[in-house]
């Protein structure tokens, strides 16, 4: 059986949010989209469910931290390639999010970070295919 991931995450904003991860590239599955979750589709075996909180507090007894000022996930997601990376990193930026970590280069990966509207914590991260 392959395995899917789903990864959910508390938003304040849904239709904000949404809007901010459209302006990414990023497209969500109107099967599992309605006004309390967006399917956020990363490929055909990872998604991101964007919950309003309201809804996300329905999944959990415990208290939801505040992610702008708690670090509650490192999300990563791969681009093809630095300059891929740099261009995701400055459009999440222009849309509204806010610089995580400066840039670091460790040769083979590339890797720069941004918080989205909620604050969570996302590394775009270029691999260097290895040569044979």
């Amino acid at each position: 059986m392959k395995r899917e991931i789903f990864v959910n995450l508390a938003v304040r904003d849904l239709k904000k949010s949404q809007a901010f991860f459209s302006k990414l590239g990023f497209e969500f599955n109107p099967k599992f989209t309605d006004d309390h979750a967006a399917c956020m589709i990363i490929n055909d075996a990872a998604y991101v469910m964007l919950l309003a909180e309201p809804f996300f507090r329905t999944f959990t007894r415990r208290e939801l931290c505040d992610p702008s000022r708690q670090t509650e996930v490192l999300l990563a997601v791969s681009c093809a390639s630095r300059n891929d990376v740099d261009e995701m990193v400055k459009c999440a930026i222009a849309a509204g999010g806010r610089p995580a970590m400066e840039p670091q280069d460790r040769g083979f990966m590339y890797g720069w970070s941004f918080y989205d509207l909620d604050g969570h914590h996302w590394e775009v991260v270029a691999v260097e295919a290895k040569v044979a």
